[in-house]
């Protein structure tokens, strides 16, 4: 299979998985206090929101990808 139809299937993954859950969250740790060796960290909870025009440009951009990934001799 061809890059171009690879990138074009995960254009499609995360233009779906953003129009159903609107975007990603994810987890970072933050040091919150740190006295000598001792260390104070917070874990953190951030969300990047993706608007559904964009998830569904991502999509239909994915499967445009695909298909001029397999139509390439």
């Amino acid at each position: 299979m061809r890059a171009i139809a690879v990138v074009g299937f995960i254009l499609i993954i995360v233009g779906i998985v953003s129009l159903a859950y609107g975007g990603f969250t994810y987890t970072k740790e933050e040091t919150v206090v740190k006295v000598g060796p001792l260390e104070v960290q917070a874990e953190q909870k951030r969300r990047f929101p993706i608007s559904p025009l964009a998830g569904g440009i991502m999509v239909v951009g994915g499967l445009v990808l695909v298909v001029i990934g397999w139509k390439r001799p």
